[in-house]
Formats: structure tokens, sequence, C-alpha cells
């Protein structure tokens, strides 16, 4: 049986949890300290990726990267396209994975006591290190479960990855784009073995995010 499916899925999950990880957290923190009149618009954009189908996303996606976008347009001067590669596996699955880390964070960074984080100011303490050394810490089991939640759905997307890049075996073609393609030509005992994996990987995430949560909560007291 061919692997590169499995390979190609992990390399883009992973890849693209690094990237919201770094992006979510520092929007998050952003956002929840942000106290203008347009905080609840932003948040909205932020989080459309995660109520707008895939397929729509994807669409975006092409809009923007495609040789004739914004973007696309000035890669293909220098060049090169992200357009059915596996940099836009990573795109797609970064976008619609991003409002799930985002939410996770900016809920953590704002169930925070304020004091604390005013009281690092008051310290000398620059918003860098505040931000670091301070929120982060204490935000951390927000941020643990919202990266396995990015990481998961990282793993399962589909719509917009088929959109932006296409099933190209060996380079584009992740788990559900593959089981995708497997049910349509027939080959359903194949399919039926893809859908066992990324159900056991999901279901490992999923159970060890919760196992480690319980855990946080019952050391929680005894940390008081």
């Amino acid at each position: 049986m061919d692997l590169d499916p499995l390979w190609i899925s992990l390399k883009t999950a992973i890849t693209a949890t690094l990237a919201t990880f770094f992006l979510g957290l520092i929007t998050a923190w952003l956002v929840a300290g942000y106290r203008g009149k347009f905080k609840g618009f932003i948040d909205g954009v932020l989080t459309l990726p995660m109520v707008l189908p895939p397929t729509v996303v994807g669409f975006f996606l092409l809009l923007l990267l495609g040789k004739n976008g914004p973007f696309g347009e000035i890669l293909y001067l220098l060049g090169t396209a992200i357009i059915f590669s596996w940099p836009a596996t990573v795109i797609a699955a970064t976008v619609v994975a991003f409002p799930l880390m985002y939410k996770t964070a900016r809920g953590a960074f704002e169930q925070i006591d304020i004091n604390t984080i005013n009281a690092a100011r008051t310290l000398g303490a620059s918003e860098w290190k505040v931000f670091w050394r301070v929120a982060v810490p204490l935000a951390w089991p927000g941020i643990i479960a919202g990266t396995i939640l990015a990481f998961a759905r990282a793993l399962g997307e589909f719509g917009a990855t088929l959109m932006v890049a296409g099933n190209i075996p060996g380079k584009t073609q992740t788990i559900p784009v593959a089981i995708f393609f497997a049910v349509e030509n027939g080959e359903m005992e194949q399919a039926m073995t893809w859908v066992f994996m990324v159900f056991l990987i999901s279901l490992v995430l999923m159970s060890v995010m919760n196992y480690w949560v319980d855990a946080q909560r019952k050391q929680a007291p005894a940390g008081k």
C-alpha cells in the first residue's frame, strides 16, 4: 500500500500547526487586548474560515494565489507558483485550522487575571516579556488544547486543499483526498484503510488532550 498520503498529511498538518501556533497566539493576544469598536468585526473575520464551507475558503485562496490573483501574480513574476503544489496544502490547512487556535488561545488569555498582567507591566516588563513569560504560561492549558485541535483540523482538511492543491499522488494527495478518490474509483478497501487510520490518529489526539486537561484540573487545587 502506498503510504505517501499519510506522510504528506502528517507533514502538512505539522507544518500548518506550527504556523497556526505562532499566528494564532499573537493574533489572539492582540485581539484580547484590543478595546476598540471594531473588535467584533475583527473577530468575525478571523473566525470566518471555521464557519464557511471549505470549498468557499478554497475559492478565495484561488482568487488570491492564482495566476491572476494579487499574490499569485507576484509569485508568477518571480518564476514560481503555489497552486497545485505542496505549499498550497499547507496554506489551505493553515487557513482552516487557524480559527481553532485563535479562538481557544483568546479564550485562555481572557481568563487570566488582568491584575497579574498589570503587575508585570508595573515591574517594568516589556509587552513582549509580558506576553511570553506571563500570559503564555498562564494560558498554557488552553494553548495546548488549541494546538491539538488545530492539528486535528489540519489533518482532516479536504475541501480547500482539493481546490488549491488538487490531487497529485506523491505531492499533494493527503489522506482525506485519497479517501474521496478511492471511493469515487470503487476502491472501498483502500478507502476504509485510510478512514480507519485518520480516525485512529484523531481519536488518540483527542484522548490525549482530554486526559491532559483532566490532569491539569486535578493539579490546580494543589497548586493554589
